[in-house]
Order: C-alpha cells, then structure tokens, then sequence
C-alpha cells in the first residue's frame, strides 16, 4: 500500500470539508498576533505553554505535518520565519489561503514528515509538529531528522495521541458510543483491515493510522539525542471519542536538542 499516498488523499478530503483541522484563522487573530497576543496549539484544546517557545526575533521555524491554515499562519504574524512540510496540499492549500488574505511570508513545501532530506543540518531553533505522527508507521526517522534539522538549543514541540486511545474498536466508539477492547498495541491500521475496508476508509477520508507505544513516542526522541523538558496531557471532546469521559487522549512534549561542550 502507499501509505503517504492514501494519507495525502485522506487529508486533501479532510481539508475539502473543512474539517477541525483545516479551518483556517481569521484576520483578526491575524492582526493580534502581530501585536503579541497569539496561541496555538499541538492537541484538542491547551495552549502551548508560552515559556516552551524561544525568542522569536530572527527564528528559523518549521512547522512539520502541522498545514491546514491555523499554526503556521499565527506564528508567521507573530515574527517567525516559517516554513511548513506538509504531506497534503489541500492542507498546504489552507496556509497559503491565509497568508495571501494577510501578507504573511510562508514558505510552503509538500512531502513526507519522515523525510527532511530537503533541510540543511541545524536550520532551524524551532519545530511545531501537532498531532500527526499517528500516520506513519515508524517514528525512529521522525526524531532523527528533527534532531538533524535543528540548531543547538534548538526545541521540539510534539503533540500525540495516547496509546490507550487505540486499545478499543473505532466503530463501536465512534457509532455506538462503547468502548469494546479489540487491540493489541502497539496497533496498526494496514494490519487488521481486509482491502473492502480500506477503500471505504478512502472513501469516507480516514486515513490508516500508527498507534506507537510510549517508547517510540518519548524513548524514541530520548534515544535521538534529545532532552525531555516538558510535558502535559489533554483531553478531546466526548463527541471524538467515548474514552475522552475517562482520561486524557493526548500528549504533548517540549524536547530540546542539547549544546555541545
């Protein structure tokens, strides 16, 4: 199967219909970053916290798998030079929406979130990557072409799902409304749908997805070379997911990519 392919599609599917992700900011929020007062986010609903980011005056930033007119278009407005790697041009299409409509300079490229073969050793200082790395099958290459790419000193600002959310059966969950363990994890998509599924998941615009367990998550940017500095957990709504009734569905981390001595 052509996983970026079938990811690429899903989401230009997800963008056509404005979906969560995909709805791009307004002018006004524009307009106040350029004044300082901005957030954004990596999971559902917490702010990054303000003392994860760096100085913005000058920054290289690249905003990794995180298109759809909302991150990149703010951090653009509010001094950051930016550039966005985004698997999906109807999402890349959204961030160049807004950066016309606001005379924002954004550099937008399409290609893989695994791939940074584009970028020169120690670009960037910073690096936004939202909730997306559930699309890929193997994070090793993830963190090791951020841990290329960024400065040192540089941060990493990473949003995932829990695990957890991946023990139970999405049809159940997601038309029922219960949570019926059917997983082994770490779980994958490719493994357990016969090819009728998956061309109604193309259909619907859904694309496969990657569970990873806590080591890959976190133990894979430890293992890169980066230092875990922070951390928080966040919910989702209850109309996502039933388990959001219970515990928190994602998890974000701020990892920062040692100086040398």
């Amino acid at each position: 199967m052509d996983l970026l392919g079938f990811s690429r599609q899903a989401w230009d599917r997800q963008a056509a219909d404005g979906g969560p992700w995909s709805t791009p900011v307004s002018t006004e929020q524009i307009e106040a970053a350029r004044q300082g007062r901005w957030a954004i986010r990596l999971t559902p609903n917490k702010d990054i916290p303000s003392h994860w980011y760096p100085d913005f005056n000058g920054l290289q930033l690249l905003c990794l798998a995180g298109a759809g007119g909302q991150q990149a278009p703010i951090l653009a407005a509010a001094g950051a030079q930016v550039t966005v790697l985004d698997n999906s041009p109807g999402q890349l299409d959204a961030d160049r929406t807004v950066a016309l409509r606001d005379s924002l300079e954004i550099d937008l490229q399409c290609g893989d979130m695994a791939d940074l073969s584009r970028f020169g050793d120690a670009r960037f200082g910073l690096i936004v990557h939202p909730v997306s790395n559930c699309f890929v099958p193997s994070l090793n290459r993830v963190w090791e072409e951020c841990y290329r790419v960024l400065a040192p000193g540089g941060r990493l600002l990473t949003g995932f799902l829990n695990p957890a959310f991946f023990l139970f059966d999405e049809d159940a969950d997601r038309n029922r409304g219960l949570l019926e363990v059917a997983n082994r994890l770490p779980y994958a998509d490719v493994d357990v749908f016969d090819p009728e599924e998956v061309e109604r998941r193309a259909a619907a615009g859904d694309a496969m997805t990657f569970s990873h367990s806590l080591e890959a998550q976190i133990g894979g940017q430890l293992q890169a070379g980066f230092l875990l500095a922070g951390m928080y957990e966040d919910d989702w709504s209850d109309a996502a997911t039933t388990l959001n009734r219970f515990m928190s569905t994602s998890i974000a981390t701020l990892s920062i990519k040692p100086v040398a001595r």
